[in-house]
């Protein structure tokens, strides 16, 4: 199975990350962790987007704050599927990484989910991997499934609460 690369910009995105790693570790998928910045370490950062197909991944998840360059620095280096986490920082609540992350010129892609959205980041690393890998194709449809089984079952308590026609 091919792994996923996990970038934060700096340590302190860490508690954001982590959730990603969480969903990744869920779902038996391998993965590294590295913290690069887009604009302190990146040579770091562009050797590991550069390598990153060579290397066995298969997608790169890529989480930053404030300027949040990172996503766009990793997608301009490799022409994997890039994943953009834009973390919520003091000065603009997340919008500001919100806008870097996602306004990316035609030609160099970034999927960007929502401010703070680390699990949905994982879990759409794990689609894209599921495209070829069966196994965990099936792990998803089952967690769409027991999703649905949860919301149907809170629907039926609303039902019996209210609905007394």
């Amino acid at each position: 199975m091919k792994k996923v690369g996990i970038l934060m910009g700096s340590d302190s995105d860490l508690p954001v990350v982590q959730k990603a790693i969480d969903k990744l570790e869920e779902y038996g998928v391998p993965f590294e962790v590295h913290v690069y910045s887009a604009h302190r370490t990146p040579v770091e950062a562009k050797e590991f987007s550069a390598n990153a197909r060579a290397n066995g991944f298969g997608a790169i998840i890529a989480a930053a704050g404030m300027a949040a360059h990172l996503a766009g620095a990793v997608a301009a280096n490799t022409t994997l599927p890039v994943i953009g986490i834009p973390v919520k920082s003091k000065n603009f609540d997340g919008m500001d990484a919100l806008l870097s992350t996602v306004q990316m010129p035609t030609g160099i892609p970034v999927a960007t989910v929502a401010v703070d959205g680390a699990a949905n980041a994982a879990l759409l690393a794990i689609e894209m991997l599921a495209i070829t890998n069966d196994e965990l194709a099936k792990k998803l449809d089952d967690a769409r499934a027991e999703g649905a089984a949860k919301v149907l079952a809170k629907n039926a308590e609303i039902e019996a609460r209210f609905n007394k026609a």
